[in-house]
């Protein structure tokens, strides 16, 4: 007696799937039903185009990030020791030519992205101040008349010394947002500075807003290096400009061996001993070899819509500084 109610059952399921394949009222599901199965190697492709590597290790998408912020969580109050430690003190003008190669003028508004520590807002506040008091005595010098009683006002009633300037540090991690703030404190930068949490992917800012994006020593560590560069080009001005800092390819193959064998056997050592953590400065060695060489990533910038695009090997290709604007 099972059977045959089986069978009405099936006939019931048969009717009522053909009737569903040609509803229209089901979009794309008739096509799917008359055999438009993903096949074995779509599946395979959607499978892998949903992993990513975390250094050499093959993770999905959504573990990267996580495990990317565990990384600066643990590595954020001796970052910035480190840094001097592993690149013995180079990083800093490294950063230094980052600025000069920018040369903003007061006002620029800068989108610091993957900024934490303040490294490069500190830097572009100095610059600026700089940049301001120099226009300031050239103001004074060409008014030759004024008694010195009008030149200490124009200096006294001087409200803004960074000519309207702000800086914008954006990090997706609260420990090294906490770091850059204190460290704020500590240098006396009370001005034109403003830290913001939020992921490179997403950026929490409206359309053309920056003349300036910086991110140092960030992109590499980014899911997504596409939407990255995206948000990139959505949120500078018209007019504005894109510059990255990062670790690059060497390209002196005596030197290349060299710094495999500092960065594999001696930077991991430094980090145990200094901060405590050997896996987090493996997975950054790790990471460098994994980021794409200099053309590549000069395309991928491309791709996101930037034109003029060139960059600037320094120590080698160790690092360099990649440049493009939204025309």
């Amino acid at each position: 007696m099972a059977a045959p109610r089986s069978c009405d059952l099936w006939r019931y399921c048969c009717r009522g799937w053909s009737r569903a394949a040609g509803d229209s009222r089901l979009p794309g599901f008739h096509r799917f039903w008359l055999g438009a199965t993903p096949s074995a190697r779509s599946l395979s492709q959607e499978k892998r185009a949903a992993e990513t590597h975390f250094g050499f290790e093959t993770v999905s998408e959504e573990e990267k990030g996580g495990k990317v912020y565990q990384v600066f969580e643990s590595v954020a109050k001796k970052y910035d020791v480190m840094n001097d430690m592993m690149s013995l003190g180079i990083h800093r003008a490294w950063k230094d030519l980052l600025i000069r190669k920018m040369h903003p003028l007061p006002g620029t508004q800068l989108l610091d992205v993957a900024g934490g520590t303040g490294d490069i807002a500190f830097r572009f506040l100095r610059y600026v101040q700089a940049q301001h008091q120099r226009k300031q005595r050239r103001q004074l010098r060409a008014q030759q008349n004024l008694s010195w009683e009008e030149i200490a006002k124009k200096y006294q009633n001087e409200e803004d010394p960074l000519g309207g300037s702000l800086v914008m540090v954006c990090d997706i991690n609260r420990e090294m947002l906490k770091v850059g703030k204190q460290k704020a404190v500590d240098q006396g930068h009370t001005t034109g500075l403003a830290w913001v949490l939020g992921d490179a992917e997403e950026l929490p800012f409206d359309d053309d807003k920056f003349d300036v994006y910086t991110i140092a020593f960030g992109i590499r560590n980014v899911t997504h290096i596409d939407r990255a560069l995206q948000e990139a080009h959505r949120v500078l001005k018209p007019g504005g400009r894109f510059l990255c800092l990062e670790f690059s390819q060497v390209n002196d193959p005596l030197i290349s061996r060299l710094y495999d064998l500092y960065s594999f056997q001696v930077i991991p050592v430094i980090g145990e001993v200094i901060a405590g953590d050997w896996k987090s400065y493996q997975y950054l060695v790790e990471s460098i070899r994994k980021f794409p060489n200099q053309e590549e990533f000069k395309e991928m910038i491309e791709d996101a819509g930037f034109q003029k695009v060139t960059y600037e090997n320094l120590t080698t290709g160790i690092v360099a500084i990649h440049s493009g604007f939204k025309l």
